[in-house]
């Protein structure tokens, strides 16, 4: 039997490039999943790739008796994905309230029940935004997290806290993955960024205006301190993203008994690219003009920030492998397979 690992939100962007990894990796993944912010077709596409059905519960994360189903159901559970939650930070800024409700509170029920089921391995979806808007960059793992940015930052930022604390007082072992922008698709273009009405992200945004889905593209802010005065962020390709979910699973399963109860890796490329050098490249590796306005700054955002990757790199024997060439040509890949479907 392989091992048991349950992906909360599996059927989500990162959660089912991670489902198709771990399963790769020889892990026998469980999605949960409330499809609040998915579709179904993500979980046909992962059986498509991977020939063979996975198991899936679809149940809210925030619903502990539901829980408390799936693992009475899944005996042997050995760890835990948690990717679970809202995730857009301009949308977090108008609605607060829904993202801390959201997130915390399937946090907290998780927490509950792997307790209640001596679950001792967790892996937590954690973000960048926990820096806020930090004093020089690169940011390292011992960069001070500042007041967040957005409610969904803050979040993320709590979530931490909790987490800490929990594993402190006899808690799962975790590991906090603290990833930058994740872009492009699987290879197969059978997985991909499925955003529900307009995207929130850049990159869906970029491929659905190429498509002609969306009359025109906005770049948000042109005025900050950056080479051509748009923002920066380190953007990952989503298949490294999920390898790095698998080797971090494998690292908590090895763990001795005198090992970190917490752990915090950053997960990126290292390298920091403008929003309009990314709109460039994508018109490069596509042949596509886009249609772009240039517009105010955004609430919420960030002016610039990407990653010091050298904790993944010397702890985990993680590295990015992706350019960001190749990951947009596998996002106008996927965009033009959803346009054939």
């Amino acid at each position: 039997m392989s091992t048991k690992i349950l992906v909360t939100g599996g059927a989500g962007y990162i959660g089912s490039h991670a489902v198709v990894e771990l399963s790769q990796a020889g892990y026998q993944p469980i999605i949960v999943d409330n499809f609040n912010n998915s579709q179904e077709s993500a979980v046909a596409g992962i059986e498509s790739i991977l020939g063979k059905k996975v198991p899936l519960y679809r149940i809210d994360c925030a619903d502990a008796e539901a829980l408390r189903s799936v693992f009475a159901a899944e005996p042997d559970i050995a760890g835990v994905i948690h990717f679970a939650a809202f995730k857009a930070v301009g949308e977090s800024v108008q609605k607060p309230l829904a993202y801390y409700q959201n997130n915390l509170g399937s946090l907290l029920a998780l927490l509950t029940v792997i307790g209640e089921f001596k679950v001792q391995s967790l892996v937590f979806s954690s973000s960048c935004t926990v820096y806020g808007i930090p004093d020089a960059l690169p940011v390292t793992e011992a960069t001070p997290t500042k007041k967040a940015n957005s409610p969904y930052g803050a979040t993320k930022q709590m979530a931490e806290d909790i987490l800490t604390d929990v594993a402190a007082a006899g808690g799962p072992r975790t590991i906090l993955l603290r990833y930058f922008n994740p872009i492009g698709a699987h290879e197969s273009a059978k997985i991909g960024e499925l955003p529900l009405g307009v995207p929130n992200n850049l990159v869906p945004f970029i491929t659905q205006t190429a498509a002609g889905i969306r009359e025109k593209l906005t770049v948000y802010g042109t005025d900050y301190d950056t080479p051509d005065g748009s923002c920066i962020r380190d953007y990952i390709h989503v298949v490294d993203l999920a390898k790095a979910h698998v080797v971090a699973v494998q690292r908590l399963l090895d763990a001795q008994p005198d090992a970190a109860q917490v752990e915090t890796f950053n997960v990126g490329t290292g390298r920091g690219n403008t929003v309009l050098e990314v709109v460039h490249t994508f018109e490069e590796v596509s042949g596509q003009k886009l249609n772009v306005e240039l517009g105010p700054r955004r609430p919420g955002d960030v002016p610039a920030i990407y990653a010091d990757a050298t904790k993944a790199a010397t702890e985990l024997g993680f590295e990015t492998e992706t350019t960001l060439a190749d990951s947009l040509a596998s996002a106008w890949k996927w965009q033009q397979a959803l346009a054939k479907a």
